[in-house]
C-alpha cells in the first residue's frame, strides 16, 4: 500500500471512500470523480516500534538553558562545584519508577547527574521546599510592606 493515491486523470490525492452498496473501500478524487477501487482494505496503517523508547532519551546539550524546567541551588555539581543545576523527573532505562535528574548550570560544564540516594533525595526535596517558603514570605512582606 503506497502512502498516497494521486488521480491518472487530474493528478490530485485520491481520497478513501466506502461504497455501501457493494460494501468495498474505493479511492475518489474529490476533484473530477474518478474512482477507482482499493487494493487492499487497509486505510492507514501504525507501526509502534516499542525499541524506539531507548532512542528517545533526553537530550542533555540544552537542559541547562530551557527556562521552562526548575532549578535548585541546593545541589553541586561534583565535576566542577558549581552552586546551581536544573533538575526533572524522568524513567531512566530498565527501571520502572522515575528518577532524579540533574544538570550543572556551568555552560563549559554541562555535567549531568541522577540522584539514586533516597535520603539524598528527600534532603534536596526539604531545602527545595525551604527555598519556595522563603521566597514565599520575602513576597508576602513585600506586600505587607507596600500595603502600609
Amino acid at each position: 500500500m503506497s502512502t498516497m493515491k494521486f488521480c491518472c486523470e487530474c493528478n490530485n490525492i485520491l481520497y478513501p471512500k466506502e461504497d455501501r452498496v457493494n460494501k468495498v473501500l474505493l479511492y475518489a478524487c474529490r476533484n473530477c470523480d474518478h474512482q477507482e477501487v482499493s487494493d487492499s482494505n487497509c486505510v492507514y496503517r501504525n507501526v509502534v516500534d516499542h525499541a524506539a523508547g531507548e532512542l528517545t532519551q533526553v537530550l542533555f546539550d540544552d537542559v541547562a538553558s530551557d527556562p521552562t524546567l526548575p532549578r535548585t541551588k541546593s545541589v553541586r555539581c561534583a565535576a566542577c562545584g558549581h552552586g546551581e543545576a536544573v533538575f526533572f523527573q524522568a524513567t531512566a532505562r530498565g527501571e520502572e519508577g522515575m528518577t532524579l535528574f540533574f544538570v550543572c548550570c556551568n555552560p563549559s560544564c554541562g555535567h549531568r547527574w541522577r540522584d539514586w540516594n533516597e535520603s539524598m533525595m528527600m534532603r534536596f526535596f526539604s531545602s527545595l521546599l525551604q527555598e519556595r517558603r522563603k521566597l514565599f514570605v520575602f513576597v508576602c512582606l513585600r506586600r505587607v510592606y507596600y500595603a502600609l
